[in-house]
């Protein structure tokens, strides 16, 4: 991993706030609230998405609003607010884990999943690759976007070993 997990625990603790408010704001724009058109496409991200977005609607009493368009739909405050509240009950060593997972998955859902182990690594990854890996299997491989995957799925498996 290009980050130094243990040494970033440091860095993020000292702008713990900064951080938490920003990945609050980052939660408006999760992967995971975009949904495809296509039939197929829609159908595996109810199968990996939906249990995520339901499991963060029960466990965090969050209800993020999804959307089929480019527009980022307008959420209730309510559920930034319960984000910051979970977020704020995090370790530095989890905030930081949590920060990174983020980042790599385009996804405060699916660090927050990972961080409470609800979903693993593996999982953490294929959610988060879900609509590259369907083209892939519809229009053929790239190398180059395969070896940036190999590297995600990398990370990811050190951040869930670090905070573990």
């Amino acid at each position: 991993m290009s980050i130094d997990l243990k040494k970033s625990v440091t860095e993020i603790a000292k702008d713990r706030t900064v951080v938490i408010d920003k990945l609050v704001k980052f939660s408006l724009t999760d992967m995971l609230l975009f949904w495809g058109t296509n039939e197929e496409l829609a159908k595996r991200q109810k199968q990996l998405w939906l249990p995520i977005l339901t499991w963060a609607q029960n466990d965090l009493q969050t209800k993020f609003k999804t959307t089929t368009e480019l527009n980022v739909p307008t959420q209730d405050s309510h559920s930034g607010e319960k984000l910051k509240m979970f977020l704020e009950t995090l370790t530095n060593k989890q905030l930081t884990g949590f920060y990174y997972a983020a980042l790599n998955t385009r996804s405060v859902l699916l660090a927050a999943a990972l961080i409470k182990g609800q979903i693993n690594a593996k999982q953490a990854y294929e959610a988060s690759c879900l609509e590259e890996l369907w083209q892939a299997e519809k229009w053929g491989n790239d190398e180059a976007a395969d070896c940036r995957r190999k590297s995600l799925l990398k990370e990811l498996q050190e951040i869930e070993t670090f905070i573990k």
